[in-house]
């Protein structure tokens, strides 16, 4: 429920919210936040106190700074940008999300010069400012919200009016996890609100995840595997310390992927079935 994860962002900014405070915010009664405090409880979000609920643990996951990422998987990334740049054709409407993937997309989107008339909309900051050496072969749109420092992403208020009133060509789309029964997930609740958005206004919609997101789930719901036509990421394990993923882990979570119906783009062969 929406209603639910935009109160456990704001619980998880604050550290404690009230009830009355929240049921102002919400426009709902207080019997109707008391029960979804309840539900937030359940799921070990929060825990409830007298008159009120605190976060069980602030920044629900350890989230990485744009810079921190953009080093993580740097060569990974840099080759799910290509294999996204490819799908892309004159003339088409795109969305692309924020994060360090994105910026790569987004580099590799500069560099096709043979695209022209392409239009791009992004949410990120960095992402545009990327993208804008392509001026005027592309049209670059921010969506306008609040600014997030942490991935120089911008949120609500304002995105979703924007978004709504949009029917785009491909979403490219980031996030934090994908697994094949619990679906696309963000860490980052007010992101992952906008990339369902995203994903709700494009004709189809693309995963771009490096290995070290397969298997992984967070709060935030994107969206069903289902609801997705295809994952373009890279089939070497993170190197990452303490990480003991194999690469026969990652072979094991893309073919349960692909058992899903998810179209796994991994190479320029796989990118010209889509």
């Amino acid at each position: 429920m929406i209603r639910r994860e935009q109160m456990l962002a704001v619980i998880d900014e604050r550290g404690f919210a009230r009830v009355g405070e929240l049921s102002d915010t919400f426009g709902v009664s207080d019997v109707t936040i008391r029960t979804d405090l309840d539900a937030l409880d359940a799921q070990q979000a929060i825990r409830r106190v007298h008159g009120g609920a605190v976060i069980r643990q602030r920044q629900l996951a350890q989230e990485p700074s744009f810079e921190q990422a953009i080093e993580d998987a740097a060569a990974e990334k840099k080759l799910i940008g290509e294999l996204a740049a490819s799908l892309v054709r004159t003339g088409q409407s795109i969305l692309l999300d924020v994060g360090s993937t994105a910026l790569a997309v987004a580099h590799a989107l500069v560099a096709r010069t043979d695209l022209s008339d392409v239009v791009i909309i992004t949410n990120g900051l960095s992402i545009a400012l990327a993208l804008e050496p392509a001026i005027p072969r592309f049209t670059v749109i921010v969506t306008g919200g609040t600014l997030r420092p942490l991935q120089h992403s911008l949120v609500e208020p304002l995105v979703s009016p924007v978004l709504s009133g949009l029917h785009v060509d491909l979403a490219l789309i980031g996030c934090n996890g994908v697994d094949a029964e619990q679906g696309v997930t963000n860490v980052n609740l007010p992101e992952a609100q906008v990339k369902r958005r995203m994903l709700e206004s494009a004709s189809r919609a693309v995963i771009v995840a490096d290995a070290s997101k397969l298997g992984q789930v967070h709060l935030g719901t994107i969206g069903d595997i289902a609801e997705f036509d295809a994952l373009i990421t890279g089939t070497a394990p993170p190197a990452v310390d303490g990480d003991t993923t194999s690469s026969s882990d990652v072979d094991d979570r893309l073919a349960s992927l692909g058992a899903a119906g998810l179209l796994l783009i991994t190479d320029a062969e796989s990118a010209a079935r889509f």
